[in-house]
């Protein structure tokens, strides 16, 4: 029986592709870019398929982003280990600027293998579905108080403004 060997993949996430990478452990060995894949979930399982022929334990990671955090779910429902890593916490050499999703997977897949990819916490469904409620209620107040904000303005340009203390209360309602 053969031993058992770890692969640590990298997936740059985005909206209708992931960029794949994985390195062996062995560290003089270079990264190996897989190519794209698509998002579905049938994606994904035809990836892990593949991968799990090289090897028979596969660590992932991928960078947190606007994707949120199903597909560490899912790869958590298939009994894989996945990191999700802060990109502010994502070492980053003075020279390199040019970003593609080739390298990116590739520097992923490599910090993943030397462990110097920070993990952040992946928040359950329940508590994402609290984070989005309070920020869409954080927006609406943003909005409703530059609504009164140019609706103060409109008025006063021509005008009319209330003499009352207080704003926004049942009196200057009225008023309006």
């Amino acid at each position: 029986m053969a031993e058992p060997t770890t692969l640590f993949v990298g997936l740059d996430v985005h909206k209708e592709t992931i960029a794949v990478a994985h390195a062996s452990p062995d560290r003089s060995s270079d990264v190996v870019y897989v190519g794209q894949i698509g998002t579905k979930e049938a994606d994904i399982a035809k990836l892990l398929r593949r991968l799990h022929s090289h090897a028979s334990t596969l660590v992932v990671a991928y960078e947190a982003g606007p994707c949120g955090y199903g597909l560490c779910r899912t790869l958590a429902k298939k009994g894989l280990s996945c990191m999700v890593g802060a990109p502010s916490l994502i070492p980053k050499k003075p020279g390199e600027r040019v970003k593609t999703d080739r390298r990116d997977a590739a520097q992923l897949a490599r910090l993943l293998r030397s462990g110097d990819l920070t993990s952040i916490y992946v928040p359950t469904i329940e508590d994402e579905a609290v984070r989005d409620l309070s920020r869409a209620r954080e927006a609406a107040r943003g909005v409703l108080k530059d609504a009164k904000l140019r609706l103060k303005s409109l008025l006063l340009r021509h005008g009319l403004h209330d003499s009352g203390r207080a704003t926004w209360n049942e009196a200057h309602l009225r008023y309006l």
